[in-house]
């Protein structure tokens, strides 16, 4: 009998230790907001003053309201959306079309199209709104630059070079913009007024960088990266500070200055969460199960709600990418 108990309290010990790696933080999921359609997606964006959520899917953008869980409009006439950048103040917001390489402006109050622009690269994907310069940047994939459009006349004003692919960008309100460069494991540093690249910094040990966040009070950048690593670097030189492990297959990163925690969505089902804590020490609070492919993700800053959007696939036949189960898109919404 207490061989059995024994045993018992070894497996509860085990259950225990391991709850305490997957949950621990207590986030959860409190939503399924169930858009229509089975397109694919990219990025989502919270535009947090009006606790709206826009989600990138296939050839739309459709537009939820965060407290009701509900879609309540949608842009269309778009040509494969991967990003949305929104200037709050101006009450527009910036759609990434990769396909027609092209950027839809749109009323973020009527939800109806003012113009739409012809990049000066291919691919877009990323996009950044800087309320410093207010300048949206437009991160062409295809051909390693960066289109720089006037927020406010919506005309392009600059095409910046890179020395490799840009990825994601954040900026620090005072007139830097940081680009992670995915093959070259870099990021790179932008004037936003002069549009010269003012610095390039490896993120060794950190390979194939895709998400970035950045804490603006500490200036610390997070890069989330293709091997298994969040790199934490200092936004004024370029310095490692740390790295941490996360999941795999990672697309995106989100920092909430209110928690003090940066995170990492991992399409293999997991949300690696990061504390900040005092000076320059960070340790990781919890690996949150999600679902699989649920790579990219937004923060609402001042509720602290996490959104990521996933789906669930088919079974792979031969080398075709897997279809997506109909009905299956979903937005998972958690809460610490």
């Amino acid at each position: 009998m207490k061989k059995v108990v024994v045993i018992f309290l070894v497996l509860l010990s085990v259950s225990f230790v391991h709850s305490q790696q997957t949950s621990n933080g207590w986030y959860k999921i409190v939503k399924n907001i169930h858009p229509e359609g089975d397109d694919k997606w990219d990025y989502l964006s919270s535009d947090d003053q009006a606790s709206r959520l826009y989600v990138s899917h296939g050839n739309i953008v459709q537009v939820v309201d965060e407290v009701k869980g509900e879609v309540i409009g949608q842009i269309t006439g778009l040509n494969g959306v991967h990003g949305i950048a929104i200037a709050a103040g101006m009450k527009k917001g910036f759609i990434s079309s990769g396909k027609d390489s092209s950027v839809t402006v749109f009323d973020t109050k009527t939800l109806k199209v003012i113009t739409k622009i012809t990049v000066t690269g291919k691919g877009p994907d990323a996009i950044l709104f800087d309320p410093f310069s207010k300048k949206v940047f437009v991160n062409n994939g295809k051909t390693n630059n960066v289109t720089v459009i006037n927020a406010e006349t919506n005309k392009v004003e600059a095409t910046i070079a890179l020395e490799g692919k840009p990825e994601f960008s954040v900026s620090d309100g005072k007139g830097k913009v940081y680009m992670n460069i995915e093959d070259k494991n870099s990021i790179a540093v932008i004037n936003s007024s002069t549009y010269k690249v003012e610095n390039v910094w490896s993120l060794a040990p950190g390979e194939g960088p895709s998400g970035l966040a950045i804490d603006n009070e500490m200036h610390r950048l997070f890069s989330v990266c293709q091997n298994k690593l969040m790199v934490v670097a200092d936004a004024g030189t370029g310095k490692i500070i740390m790295t941490l492990p996360i999941g795999d297959r990672t697309d995106g990163a989100a920092f909430d200055p209110g928690l003090r925690r940066a995170y990492s969505s991992n399409g293999d089902g997991t949300l690696t969460v990061v504390q900040e804590e005092k000076g320059d020490t960070f340790s990781i609070l919890a690996n949150v199960a999600t679902q699989k492919g649920a790579r990219t993700i937004t923060v609402n800053t001042l509720t602290h709600h996490l959104y990521l959007p996933t789906a669930s696939f088919e079974a792979q036949v031969g080398n075709e990418r897997p279809k997506i189960v109909p009905s299956s898109f979903v937005i998972l919404e958690l809460v610490p």
